[in-house]
């Protein structure tokens, strides 16, 4: 079977090498988002008021296509913050998901919620890059990385001011959880094969040390789901495609959410 992970990353290494070439590391450093102070997502994961809910902003992925290419990004992150997301998700890889850099760019100075910048990164480039385009998470795939590697991006990423979202979706997976990623991310989705497990999330958390930010992520799509989650322990609940296939992903995450409420 094909593994879609290693050809979105293979992908995603050629168009980083071509933004290399135009725009150095120390350009991206010089702009003024660079400078900025990151908004935390552990403390608006860790607020009991808070729905816990990272809501995303998705054009397209591998398995699904397109989902949803008419949505204006400044409405629907807009949107998710007005009606309670703890933390906005949005996709910057541009040839499987249709993503770019304007888009975190555009809506950085409208929201005052955390940015985590959605994308597979694999060096220190593309941390400063996330840095300087106003992202206040970076994303780490463990299914793409070393333990090694996690552990030197994570750290990179919190010395010049950002939080780490790590991901894992397999028990193998749990030996790239660090002193340096804080949060921790259980992908309900097989990065290889794109099929989904709610399951995962619940056996995998388990295994989590303690003291660890803990976020169900992928397959979500009813108030049952993150109830279940919750009572395992779970802060955050990572979800995109339930919302960015409505024809207004704004009016679905806000129904979504009346209903979490309502619990």
């Amino acid at each position: 079977m094909k593994n879609i992970l290693e050809e979105v990353v293979a992908k995603r290494k050629a168009t980083v090498q071509q933004l290399k070439s135009i725009v150095p590391m120390d350009t991206w450093k010089m702009m003024p988002l660079y400078h900025r102070k990151c908004i935390s997502l552990k403390q608006s994961l860790l607020n009991e008021k808070g729905t816990g809910i990272i809501a995303e902003f998705k054009r397209a992925s591998p398995s699904k296509g397109i989902i949803n290419s008419t949505a204006n990004i400044f409405d629907v992150v807009s949107g998710y913050e007005l009606h309670g997301a703890a933390a906005a998700s949005i996709l910057t890889e541009p040839v499987y998901f249709k993503g770019n850099n304007d888009d975190i760019i555009g809506i950085r100075e409208s929201i005052n919620i955390p940015i985590l910048r959605k994308d597979f990164v694999f060096e220190e480039y593309q941390i400063a890059e996330a840095k300087a385009i106003g992202a206040d998470v970076i994303l780490l795939i463990a299914a793409s990385l070393t333990p090694a590697e996690v552990k030197r991006l994570a750290n990179f990423a919190i010395s010049i001011g950002l939080e780490v979202l790590l991901e894992i979706h397999t028990e193998n997976e749990l030996q790239h959880i660090c002193d340096a990623t804080e949060v921790v991310g259980i992908n309900n989705r097989d990065l290889k094969t794109f099929t989904v497990d709610i399951n995962r999330s619940i056996e995998l958390g388990k295994k989590i040390p303690a003291g660890k930010i803990k976020i169900a992520e992928s397959g979500i799509n009813n108030i049952e789901t993150i109830c279940t989650f919750k009572n395992a322990g779970f802060k955050g609940f990572l979800i995109g495609e339930n919302f960015m296939k409505q024809p207004d992903p704004t009016i679905a995450f806000a129904e979504f959410v009346q209903q979490l409420k309502q619990k």
